[in-house]
């Protein structure tokens, strides 16, 4: 094995994760015909209820399909809004789902005068995310819930809650009582049915979350997942745009939450009951999304109460937020095979970013770190590569020598390599071993919200979008001159040309299109990215500087 074989295994390594991750992880759900469903009843008296014989209910209502139909707006409605420190949330008293969510500490966009970032992107009172209902998730006619209160500000340090109450036709009574935390995105949320009537009712209690990408993917966003996900008997499930193109997917176990989230930010639903047997359907039209979190069927008697709680978090997936926050949210920040390398490898990007204040040098910080532990290996491996290429001419003579004998010019080779003590594999074998590494913080600088609209100095003012330099000129396909991913593939050139190879000629003239295959591989990454592997071509190139100085001098 040679060091053409050791970047022919990167370039491939890299190309399958890349392609498995355009063709298998899409931005946003397949384009699916919307479907309508069948008009339902008021929450909470299903149509095919019979109040006289409850044992006779289904175990498990139908699945509903992504979109239902339009409600007409109650004007009587009004909209209830929460201030917090950390957001702005707007309840709509018709249904009582979120007509706004408003994180203050992220933007639209890098720029300071930006919008806020929304996470609410439907109006249909209906499809509002958090909409509880008592018969699965039929929506087509909704209550109307009184509040307590139209406004509810909190100061830093404060909570609050709200009351709702809502009376439905099949005399159901519905308490709501939301609470809330200055200094955190989780919302807690319970909900007190009576049955007023004389009858038992059969109800099946559900949240219901309809979600729309919160914003337009940028080009190295396309690469990861984003759509709706579920903790579920302690697996998470990424339920993919092919699978939902299929039909309604259910899942069924202990639920620990659902959501559905994109590369930087997540809603959640987490039921609170413990109960084994629950349900999550999730379904798609379009790009629009519906997740059903269900509890199964249950029996309210005449003039019975039962509570059911749910708790909710809108808000950005960082890591060190979701771990604060329990219920097992952190899971959702998923690295996939490297999970095991990269949090380690963000806890340290954060650890370092806490003293100096600018990811980008973090990642440079980083990137001489992970060059550092591997010095030794690589320096070993570099010589090894610098004595074989010193062999090579006694290589050619016996392969020119034993050409009609393979078995016996396998034989002398090793015994000349024993003689010289020179490793056949050592040159490429330190490579091989960084790979896990790199890829490992591939995928923390592409999905860490921590870079998103991150500035570190020039021209790069966001470590999550690809570099460029604008110039005044509108350039086709690029809109400016990618500096930094030049300077990398240049950098990489000159690596190469610098690092002893024992490929023929014909390999040798593949390894020269290399640095260029980089470049355009690059070309539309993160510049967080496209910065370590910069750095980490510097740091080779002094290496080999210095190995090539020892060897001669010695």
């Amino acid at each position: 094995m040679d060091m053409y074989r050791a970047f022919l295994a990167i370039v491939l390594s890299f190309l399958i994760l890349i392609g498995y991750q355009y063709f298998f992880v899409p931005s946003q759900p397949a384009q699916q015909p919307a479907q309508t469903e069948q008009t339902a009843p008021v929450p909470g008296a299903p149509a095919a209820e019979s109040p006289a014989t409850p044992a006779a209910a289904p175990a498990a209502p139908a699945v509903h399909a992504a979109v239902v139909p339009t409600v007409a707006v109650d004007e009587n409605a009004r909209d209830i809004t929460v201030d917090t420190p950390l957001y702005t949330a707007v309840i709509f008293e018709q249904g009582g789902g979120l007509k706004h969510f408003i994180l203050k500490k992220y933007r639209t966009e890098r720029d300071k005068d930006a919008a806020p970032m929304e996470l609410v992107k439907t109006d249909n009172p209906a499809e509002l995310p958090l909409v509880f209902t008592l018969d699965n998730g039929a929506t087509a006619s909704l209550p109307v819930f009184k509040t307590d209160k139209e406004h509810l500000s909190l100061k830093e340090g404060g909570s609050g809650h709200l009351v709702m109450t809502a009376t439905l036709a099949n005399g159901l009574k519905i308490e709501r009582t939301l609470e809330f935390a200055a200094d955190s995105y989780l919302i807690q949320s319970s909900y007190t049915v009576t049955n007023a009537g004389s009858e038992p009712r059969q109800v099946t209690p559900a949240m219901v979350m309809t979600n729309a990408p919160f914003s337009v993917a940028k080009a190295a966003g396309r690469y990861l997942f984003s759509g709706p996900v579920a903790l579920v008997n302690n697996e998470l499930e990424e339920v993919k745009g092919k699978k939902l193109t299929a039909g309604p997917q259910v899942l069924q176990g202990a639920v620990s939450w659902a959501a559905y989230e994109d590369n930087y930010f997540i809603c959640a639903v987490i039921p609170e009951q413990n109960n084994a047997a629950a349900m999550v359907t999730m379904s798609a039209a379009g790009d629009v999304v519906r997740t059903v979190v269900g509890g199964g069927v249950t029996t309210l008697a005449a003039g019975e109460t039962k509570t059911f709680q749910y708790k909710a978090y809108f808000g950005p997936k960082k890591l060190s937020i979701l771990k604060s926050t329990g219920h097992e949210l952190s899971k959702a920040v998923n690295f996939g095979w490297f999970d095991i390398l990269a949090k380690p490898m963000l806890f340290l990007l954060n650890f370092l970013y806490s003293f100096i204040g600018n990811y980008g040098i973090a990642i440079i910080l980083v990137t001489c770190l992970i060059k550092g532990a591997f010095w030794p290996i690589t320096q070993k491996g570099m010589k090894s590569m610098k004595n074989m290429q010193k062999l090579q001419p006694k290589v050619a003579k016996l392969k020119e020598k034993y050409k009609d004998d393979p078995t016996k010019m396998n034989q002398e080779m090793m015994a000349m390599y024993k003689t010289y003590k020179v490793n056949p594999i050592g040159g490429c074998l330190p490579m091989v071993i960084q790979i896990p590494f790199f890829f490992a913080l591939y995928r923390v600088l592409m999905s860490a919200i921590e870079l998103r609209h991150a500035p570190f100095m020039l021209w790069i003012n966001d470590l999550s979008a690809p570099d460029r330099l604008m110039i005044g000129v509108d350039i086709p396909v690029l809109h400016g001159i990618p500096v930094l991913t030049l300077l990398m593939g240049a950098s990489m050139y000159l690596q190469q040309k610098m690092t002893p190879t024992t490929a023929d000629p014909t390999q040798a003239k593949i390894m020269q299109f290399l640095p260029v295959v980089f470049t355009f591989m690059f070309i539309n990454f993160a510049s967080g990215l496209v910065l370590y592997w910069f750095v980490n071509n510097l740091l080779s190139i002094l290496q080999q500087q210095l190995i090539n100085r020892q060897i001669s001098n010695a």
